[in-house]
């Protein structure tokens, strides 16, 4: 019986799962965020990594990474700092040159995303052979919990609005909770010009239009615990510009 467990791990490790944690002043969730991957992962029997991109983050969140790494193993906890915040495509990219895995998930580490989400997308990707999985925040039983108003007006104006202008087809396109087959994700970037939170937008308009194949996952966003939001006056109209940006490019 447990001969036929362990090859039964094998044929699901066939594939190889990096999911990339940008982080930046994340000392209060990392350890909690990763306790749920290990957690998520070890149940599922899936092969998995978890890398660390860390952008000098001056309350020690590099410093607790690396505790978690003498807990969980370094084939588990993959550190590659950077020294200052260099921008969330460049940490992607970052991050995919020290993958080994052939798919990779990119989910905040703020524990807005649930780790208990990625089986279900694991099993979309299977189930249709999609290139990318998305979580989705505006679709069947996803929603967002603990933002106020403002946020909440923000957010579905944003998405409304870029539905409009883009049709996507895809429901919630500035989340960040993904699935990529790697080599998918690779090309995406390199086509990719914007940065910040049009970055995202951006992946699936340009997903689109090279057809790659998209699938989703309704899921529970839950605004951050520990920690400040970094959305503020300055994100909001870098993101009305790279959207009007990709209106005329697109």
């Amino acid at each position: 019986m447990a001969s036929r467990k362990s090859s039964e791990k094998c044929k699901e490790g066939a594939d190889k799962y990096s999911v990339l944690l940008p982080t930046y002043n994340e000392r209060e969730n990392l350890p909690l965020i990763v306790w749920l991957l290990v957690k998520y992962f070890g149940e599922t029997g899936y092969n998995y990594e978890v890398i660390v991109i860390d952008d000098g983050s001056p309350d020690g969140t590099l410093e607790i990474a690396e505790q978690l790494q003498k807990i969980y193993g370094s084939d588990k906890i993959v550190l590659r700092p950077r020294p200052k915040k260099l921008g969330l495509g460049t940490a992607y990219i970052h991050g995919m040159q020290h993958a080994t895995g052939n798919y990779i998930i990119i989910m905040d580490a703020d524990l807005s995303h649930h780790p208990k989400f990625i089986p279900q997308f694991i099993r979309r990707q299977k189930d249709c052979n999609y290139d990318i999985v998305s979580g989705t925040r505006y679709s069947g039983d996803g929603g967002v919990y603990g933002w106020d108003l403002k946020r909440k007006v923000i957010s579905r104006g944003a998405n409304f609005i870029t539905q409009i202008l883009l049709r996507p087809g895809a429901s919630d396109l500035t989340g960040s909770f993904r699935l990529y087959r790697k080599e998918v994700l690779q090309k995406l970037v390199e086509k990719c010009v914007s940065k910040g939170y049009v970055f995202q937008m951006e992946m699936i308009v340009r997903a689109r239009q090279l057809g790659y194949s998209i699938g989703e996952v309704p899921i529970s966003f839950v605004d951050r615990v520990y920690g400040e939001s970094k959305l503020g006056g300055n994100e909001i109209v870098s993101f009305v510009k790279g959207l009007l940006t990709l209106f005329a490019t697109t």
